[in-house]
């Protein structure tokens, strides 16, 4: 198991280092901004949204390795997906990372590896950043989204 979780953080690592899809996305009809106070994570997720399919997607913004990594997981996960999948790949993500246990989650792909913040419950804020301004995004809130 620790060559996995190593694995695991050498993809968090990465992720962390040279995220993906980390630009302001200018054909964006959607975006909001989030806030983690905790950690001082702050970013800007923005969306374009055709036919009710996410065809495009980036973040832009500081924060720690964690919320990064989970950012930069997110918009390689959802470019392509309908909004309800993206529901529903955030209730099995926030699931996932709120609930130690063993079991392994392939329904979330390349997600997995966050897998581990659920040992580290002041983690979870940073790791479902992305995903809370993601859904206020969505609903184009005008007030930033936040892990309070």
């Amino acid at each position: 198991m620790s060559d996995l979780r190593e694995l695991y953080q050498d993809v968090i690592f990465d992720h962390y280092k040279k995220p993906r899809n980390c630009h302001v996305l200018d054909c964006a009809n959607h975006q909001a901004d989030g806030f983690n106070p905790l950690c001082g994570d702050q970013l800007t997720v923005y969306l374009k949204v055709e036919h009710g399919v996410i065809t495009d997607l980036s973040f832009k913004g500081s924060g720690c390795a964690i919320s990064t990594a989970s950012a930069s997981l997110m918009t390689e996960a959802l470019k392509g997906k309908k909004i309800d999948e993206v529901e529903d790949l955030f209730e099995d993500f926030h699931h996932m990372v709120t609930t130690p246990e063993d079991a392994p989650h392939p329904e979330l792909g390349k997600l997995e590896v966050l897998a581990g913040v659920s040992e580290f419950p002041a983690r979870v804020k940073c790791a479902t950043l992305a995903w809370h301004t993601l859904q206020a995004a969505l609903k184009n809130q005008n007030q930033p989204a936040t892990t309070e």
